[in-house]
């Protein structure tokens, strides 16, 4: 990494022991609790593109043992933030990675190259984390599943439309297949492999 670019770095968590523990929390909460949105907050400074939040995910998640994706032409400035903070290697191939990060909810890759975990080990799929503008709760698609009591309604601004069609067909491949977490400019929604999606 060049001298230069990292002096133009912008900070991470303001207290990172303190924050990647709360922050830690909240993403087992939503993961317990699908559809659920939690705020984590505005602390982290990344780059224009990448979302505080999202930032924030990854500096708690990621580190020197987990690949990143963010795209084959990923914003150089958002490559080096992330391997400064997170010190995940880069990769180009989206089987690779362990976590990948969707910087436009309105252009999907083929979540299908992304690594589903195998039958041994399915826990060794990729989580996808995924930008987009706005999350709702009490309208727009119903899901159900483990931890949701009865049902939920979710509608998420500045998501590719084919997203949800695609996400089902990730639940029917379980106990394979990608946990997504669905982020805005501060919050998260997580939806884990379990969950079943209706339009």
């Amino acid at each position: 990494m060049q001298e230069n670019a990292l002096n133009t770095v912008t900070p991470g968590l303001k207290n990172p022991a303190q924050d990647n523990q709360r922050i830690f929390r909240a993403i087992l909460l939503t993961m317990s609790r699908p559809g659920t949105v939690t705020v984590l907050g505005n602390w982290a400074e990344p780059p224009t593109a990448l979302y505080p939040a999202t930032a924030a995910v990854c500096l708690t998640l990621a580190d020197m043992d987990t690949p990143l994706w963010i795209g084959k032409n990923g914003p150089q400035d958002v490559q080096t933030y992330l391997r400064f903070h997170c010190g995940s290697p880069m990769v180009r191939k989206q089987e690779k990675a362990s976590f990948a990060v969707i910087l436009d909810g309105t252009d999907l890759p083929d979540l299908t190259l992304f690594n589903q975990g195998d039958l041994e080990y399915p826990d060794r799929s990729a989580t996808v984390i995924i930008q987009v503008k706005t999350i709702e709760v009490g309208r727009g698609v119903k899901l159900t599943g483990p931890g949701i009591k009865n049902e939920m309604q979710i509608e998420v601004g500045g998501l590719h439309p084919d997203f949800w069609q695609d996400f089902r067909q990730n639940n029917q491949n379980f106990p394979l297949g990608l946990d997504v977490i669905l982020a805005t400019p501060t919050e998260i929604v997580s939806l884990p492999r379990t969950v079943q999606v209706e339009v």
